[in-house]
């Protein structure tokens, strides 16, 4: 077994090679992808996958070491297109997935060569999301999917999509659900980029009509898919409370806007500097933590997420409201307009904050759930909106 010393010297050894792998590349998503295959080639882009499947085996602390040293790098930046697939997608086909499966989907998705989306949530199944109407009918030796989704980040650029549908209405709703593997470049698949009030179109609709999908490439086995849409989320709740996803507006950056505000020596902003630095500190230290409920990391880097954005909209007024003509976020100057704007999506993305905090009361301190008149009766026999 390798030991932390050792390992660490192998991905300082790595990130010395990346800059000039990226040097040439300019286009966001290919920097990204060439930056994933180069980890996936040196061994470093599985650590946590059995070796069976083209990992290593190796334990979190691992983890937590790569991903240290990667926040460190001052001479290269990597986005988070991939993150959906890298993050949820694939570490759930890992842990439930078939053979077939697995090999199928887990090397080119960990090399980037795929990118994923997460076809969960419907115009009517959002914080309910077992109540979801997307039908999936096994045809011969495909699935036919019609349906919509609604809030998908990346669909407009991925290849594959992890998806619930009901495959069964003739039982309780948490049971008639499967997840399926469904290729988006296909006729049946049509997607609608959502304009948000950054400028930028990072949600998605999807909508389905006979949409086709091989019969054996479904994720664990057929019904059960309640169950691994809440394995999913949890690698996903896990993921964002760990700095994946949208990014909060740095303190750093944040106390360098306070000093050349000329605002630095007031005492309201110091404390304000303070508080945002000191939850910074509470993730970092939250993430060390094993075995820790991941709805916990997720709240707390919500609320880092809002709070910045406050103490950004104090700091940079009236700049930080104040835009024209290019899109947020594009430009130095309106970076602050951006963080503000998007700072909301934080409480939403992974589950809204009331939803996070239901399951931490129901699932770590015990309490009762909130009664359920449809829970236990056919699906098919359910009043729909």
């Amino acid at each position: 077994m390798i030991s932390e010393s050792e390992f660490k010297e192998e991905v300082l050894s790595f990130f010395q090679r990346v800059p000039q792998l990226l040097e040439e590349i300019e286009d966001p998503f290919e920097r990204e992808r060439t930056f994933i295959a180069a980890c996936y080639d040196s061994n470093l882009g599985a650590l946590n996958y059995p070796v069976e499947d083209g990992g290593r085996g190796l334990e979190q602390r691992f983890i937590d070491i790569f991903r240290q040293e990667l926040r460190n790098q001052n001479s290269f930046s990597i986005g988070n297109a991939f993150g959906v697939g890298i993050g949820f997608c694939l570490p759930t086909i890992r842990d439930h997935g078939s053979e077939e499966i697995r090999k199928r989907f887990l090397k080119p998705g960990l090399r980037g060569e795929e990118m994923w989306c997460q076809l969960y949530s419907e115009p009517g199944a959002g914080s309910d999301l077992a109540g979801l109407t997307t039908r999936a009918e096994l045809d011969g030796d495909e699935w036919v999917v019609s349906g919509q989704k609604v809030w998908t980040s990346g669909a407009s650029v991925a290849d594959l999509g992890i998806l619930l549908a009901r495959t069964n209405w003739d039982v309780p709703k948490h049971q008639g659900i499967s997840m399926l593997i469904l290729p988006m470049n296909q006729d049946g698949v049509e997607v609608r980029p959502l304009k948000q009030m950054t400028g930028t179109s990072s949600f998605n609709e999807v909508f389905m009509d006979n949409a086709k999908i091989p019969a054996s490439w479904v994720v664990g086995s057929q019904g059960d898919g309640w169950r691994m849409a809440v394995a999913l989320l949890s690698h996903e709740r896990s993921s964002l409370g760990a700095g994946g996803g949208r990014q909060p507006l740095s303190v750093n950056d944040l106390i360098a806007l306070a000093q050349e505000s000329g605002v630095n020596a007031d005492p309201l902003v110091r404390q304000l500097l303070a508080d945002l630095f000191s939850g910074s500190q509470i993730i970092t230290w939250l993430n060390l933590r094993s075995g820790i409920h991941p709805s916990i990391g997720k709240l707390w880097r919500t609320k880092q997420g809002r709070a910045a954005s406050k103490v950004a909209s104090k700091l940079a007024f009236p700049g930080g409201v104040a835009w024209q003509g290019e899109p947020l976020g594009s430009s130095e100057t309106n970076r602050w307009a951006y963080g503000i704007c998007d700072s909301p999506a934080h409480s939403l993305g992974g589950g809204t904050d009331e939803v996070q905090k239901n399951t931490l009361g129901e699932r770590v301190l015990g309490l009762p759930r909130e009664p359920a008149v449809d829970i236990d009766i056919p699906f098919s026999e359910v009043r729909k909106n």
